[in-house]
């Protein structure tokens, strides 16, 4: 099916390229934006001719075709992070650039569903003009369009405010497609080319569903109808200008067709323009938002709010696809956490190890197999799990063979630095954690663990062995602290937790022998208690069972083997908590109601408890105690159903373990579901929250959520997504959520939240079924999600770094490395760490890579050498590095860290090499900030429009950087 689909969009894409760029050329007049470079690139690099490609070149030149957005795809912004929007923005862009010498101005962001504030920040700082959204919540809609309010200057952070703002559109209510019916037929209007079928069109050229074409007979009518709308819309905008948006999903791919009608409408418009009251002309997006900031009109001011939840009608909340495909998301975002983690390992060898043996050619294409896919599974239609199965498929083949690549070339680095031979018996791979620890006995086993922070991390890594007798050693032979214990759902194999201390961007190795003795790693020991009844447990037990570390203690209760209540030892706060698994049971028959489907949260009623009995166990350790329990649907069933694996973790003196005390970490086991089921964890505390909740835009900030009640829908117009952060709080305590994929997240009572883990559903909808979108997800899915509890202060503290920490776990390699003996103490000065890279911990090392582009720094010669034509072909850049750095605090958010941070970027990457030279760039490295400058549309705010240029260019390799700034910058080595 794979080739099936990929051949069906390809075979789609070069029919409307192709098409596009003929009929281009045949009429000076005619426009065309283009969006996703993915599509694009299946025609230019596999179809096109080298004269479609001249043309294309002047058709840009002309301005008869422009690209929008540029991206790989539209990316979505409930649920994807802001790393990887900002990866296959960047990767998009370099193309373009690279290829057109064009950096692409306007955003059509007109079907992601619900819009995020991070997103206007991000197109900001990526030198974009003026922002264009759709999908928001219906009510909404209809109060802005009213009252001429859809059109704003949005402030989407409100740390960087004015300085990053941008023009924001809203289309009003018939969305980004044209409105297809004409009421002098019964056929659609304006869109005649029909549907598409691909890879086998009809041989006739007759498509499904042609619209009626335009003759002497209907032309009039047709203009008339045209000519209403216009009308119509021209009410709800403040100018005289309107945005009339001709086609929808997969058209064009017939643009013959498509040009000849419409040229006839427009020329009939023209002639009678004085009758009609209206012009109209063939427009790019850039020229709509060109006629508009020439008006010098004054705009209103929006703020951080964002525009979640969308809804499109009182019954159809689109807060379903916040949790739709959970393993896509997870698979998704391990994917690139992985890639951010290759990226800075192969960045420092280049620059550490130039005549190094790994092929840096290889090595980046391997790299971007991985940039590839995890751009494209930004797709609002792809980590949303909104797609058929297939297309799901799809993606993780294509996010699999990346991380394969990337795990190669991880594993061949690590050869090569340690001068391994390469011999039958020496080898190398990234972890797995379902194969295990690998290797022959008899040579020697190392652990090889990779830290990609820019920050020193204590943590525990995991690794699956198949017995308990282990000892774990470090470079110099001495033992290491390291618990051994069997897994919570294998009988076969033990889980061993070995505990790291890395500097930043650095890696460690362990040696992992069996033996037995007092040196070997310490063996939990498991306590089991007996399964309780849930239905008879109504008095709270006498004597409550204690867990705890040095940061918490954990109170449950013997009556139900449920959660009681934390204590935050430091600052003594009690807080009643318990956590239970329910269910909202969902309609999948459209004869009886709303339903619930990929998109749509359509819950009958308030959800249901799905367990009577849990049963519990504790394993005792010196480093780590986990409390597993095991939701059963009734007392005497076999199996349960549900399952939380709750870990806390002791830290040995010597070692600084503040982050991995203060985080309580959970895995949750969920699933196979039934049918028409939504599971959630429900954590009740006894914080007065006046059912307000936090949650966060795509990991970059936080968005207050005060419950809202409607007359219909109540509880699902109450999810919001959650892609990395939520938390509720009261005057003094606050509960923390931290999470390694995308949910949906809710409070529905005080002192409540709930996450949305798991959903399988079943629908009769017709269009459901022809998409195949009805979500027969029948998955285990291991969620994880870090639990942090106390003051306020405190935990934004931790929580900063701790998402961060949860997102960028080291990678474990295996390393067999023959006749690799540890050194003595006075011969070894630590060469695995010996140039770590540290920043203070309220910066994040956001981009360290190199992105191997060839086109030149300076915008002229860019586009004199395109112009001459001399594209370098292949000639990759090796010499530059793209460095990104992110402000995690807002202003004003902390006394300390919200300061701005002062860093010297010799300095920081003097363990790199010698840096000789740094260009500050956009946020997408396609310009030069010096030379951007956006248009600053007129506010009451800023009386006069112009242009903002807003960067302090760093001077002697220091930069200062504000609160919530992203900056990018090219560094060159020496």
């Amino acid at each position: 099916f794979f080739f099936f689909f990929q051949e069906s969009m390809k075979a789609y894409a070069a029919n409307v390229y192709t098409s596009v760029v003929e009929e281009l050329r045949r009429g000076k007049q005619r426009r065309f934006i283009a969006v996703e470079q993915e599509f694009f690139r299946l025609w230019w690099d596999e179809v096109a001719t080298a004269r479609q490609k001249q043309q294309v070149h002047e058709l840009l030149q002309e301005g008869q075709l422009e690209f929008v957005i540029g991206g790989q795809v539209m990316h979505d912004e409930a649920v994807a992070l802001i790393d990887d929007q900002i990866l296959q923005l960047t990767e998009g862009h370099g193309f373009l650039y690279e290829t057109f010498g064009i950096r692409p101005q306007f955003s059509w962001h007109v079907d992601p569903f619900g819009a995020s504030a991070t997103t206007p920040t991000l197109f900001a700082l990526a030198g974009f003009n003026a922002h264009l959204i759709s999908r928001i919540d219906y009510d909404l809609k209809a109060a802005m369009q009213k009252n001429k309010k859809l059109q704003f200057v949005w402030q989407g952070s409100p740390s960087l405010a004015d300085s990053q703002e941008i023009f924001t559109h809203v289309m009003d209510q018939y969305s980004y497609c044209t409105p297809p019916q004409i009421p002098f037929s019964n056929r659609s209007g304006f869109y005649w080319d029909g549907i598409a079928v691909f890879p086998d069109p009809p041989r006739d050229g007759v498509y499904p569903n042609m619209s009626l074409p335009v003759t002497t007979a209907n032309l009039q009518l047709y203009a008339q109808t045209m000519v209403e709308n216009i009308k119509e819309r021209a009410a709800w905008f403040q100018t005289r200008d309107v945005l009339w948006p001709w086609g929808c999903d997969k058209q064009f791919f017939n643009a013959s067709v498509q040009f000849s009608n419409m040229d006839l409408l427009l020329d009939y418009i023209n002639k009678h323009s004085e009758e009609l009251g209206v012009t109209a002309q063939y427009s790019t997006l850039g020229d709509y938002f060109q006629a508009l900031y020439n008006r010098n009109l004054t705009w209103e001011i929006r703020g951080s709010e964002d525009f979640f939840p969308y809804s499109s009608e009182p019954f159809q909340a689109w807060t379903g696809l916040y949790t739709s495909r959970s393993t896509l998301k997870g698979f998704a975002r391990r994917a690139s956490s992985l890639l951010y983690a290759g990226e800075s390992f192969f960045t420092q060898y280049v620059l550490k190890h130039p005549a190094g043996s790994v092929c840096k050619w290889k090595a980046l294409k391997q790299l971007q197999s991985l940039r590839w896919a995890v751009s494209e599974v930004q797709h609002h239609d792809g980590i949303t799990g909104t797609e058929s199965p297939e297309v799901k498929e799809m993606y993780m083949e294509h996010l699999m063979y990346g991380m394969l690549n990337v795990k190669k070339l991880m594993a061949s680095i690590v050869l090569d630095m340690n001068h391994a031979e390469k011999k039958r018996d020496v080898y190398s791979s990234v972890y797995n954690p379902d194969s295990g620890l690998p290797g022959a006995a008899d040579v020697a086993q190392y652990v090889v663990v990779y830290n990609p922070l820019a920050w020193n991390i204590t943590t525990f890594v995991t690794i699956s062995v198949s017995h308990p007798a282990l000892g774990v050693y470090d470079e110099l032979g001495q033992p290491v602290p390291a618990q051994v214990q069997s897994s919570p759902e294998s009988h076969f194999t033990y889980d061993l937790y070995i505990l790291v201390e890395i500097s930043g961007l650095s890696y460690r190795k362990y040696q992992v022998k069996a033996l037995d003795g007092e040196k070997s790693a310490f063996i939990g020991r498991s306590v089991k208690y007996k399964r309780k009844d849930l239905t008879g447990a109504h008095q709270q037990s006498q004597k409550l069972l204690p867990v705890g570390n040095s940061c918490y203690q954990v109170l449950f209760d013997p009556n139900t083997n449920l959660m009681h209540s934390i204590t935050e030892r430091e600052s003594n706060q009690s807080v009643q908590l318990t956590q239970e698994f329910f269910e909202y049971h969902v309609n999948g028959n459209v004869s009886k109601g709303p339903i619930s489907d990929n998109y749509l949260f359509a819950p009958n009623a308030s959800a249901v408890p799905v367990a009577e009995a849990v049963s519990l166990e504790v394993v005792f350790g010196n480093l780590m105690t986990e409390i597993r329990q095991y939701f059963y649907s009734n007392i005497s069933a076999q199996d349960y159903s549900y399952a939380i694996y709750t870990r806390l973790f002791a830290v040995p003196a010597g070692y600084d373990g503040k982050l991995l005390c203060q985080r309580i970490e959970q895995e949750y086991r969920v699933g196979p579901l039934e049918f028409n089921r939504e599971a959630v964890l429900r954590t009740s505390t006894g914080l007065s929250t006046r059912q307000l909740l936090y949650t966060d835009n795509n990991g970059y900030q936080m968005q207050k959520r005060a419950f809202k009640t409607y007359v219909n829908n109540t509880v699902a117009r109450n999810y919001y997504p959650m892609v990395q952060t939520a938390y509720i709080e009261d005057e003094s305590t606050r509960l923390v959520l931290l999470a390694e994929r995308a949910h949906g997240v809710s409070s529905q009572g005080d002192g409540q939240v709930e996450v949305m883990l798991h959903r399988r559903l079943w629908n009769n909808l017709q269009w459901d079924l022809d998409y195949n979108l009805t979500l027969n997800d029948s998955s285990v899915v291991h969620p994880v999600i870090w639990l942090i509890l106390g003051p306020k202060a405190a935990t934004n503290v931790l929580s900063k770094m701790s998402g961060q920490a949860l997102e960028h776990r080291p990678v474990v390699m295996f390393a067999a490395l023959a006749g690799d003996k540890p050194k003595p103490p006075r011969q070894q000065q630590n060469p695995v760490h010996d140039s770590p890279v540290t920043l203070p911990p309220n910066l994040h090392l956001q981009t360290l890579s190199i992105p191997g582009w060839n086109y030149s720094s300076n915008h002229e010669e860019q586009v004199h050498s395109i112009l001459m034509g001399k594209e370098k072909e292949g000639a990759a850049d090796f010499s530059r590095v793209l460095l990104r750095i992110r402000h995690l605090y807002e202003a004003g958010e902390d006394p300390v860290l919200s300061q701005p941070v002062v860093v010297n970027l010799k300095s920081l990457l003097k363990g790199l090499g010698s840096v000789v030279l740094v260009q500050e760039r956009s946020l997408t490295g396609t310009w030069d900030v010096n030379t951007l400058k956006r248009w600053k549309w007129k506010t009451a705010q800023y009386p006069s429009k112009g242009f903002s240029n807003n960067t302090e260019t760093s001077e002697n390799y220091t930069v200062t950087v504000h609160p919530k700034e992203i900056r990018t910058f090219f560094l060159y080595f020496q």
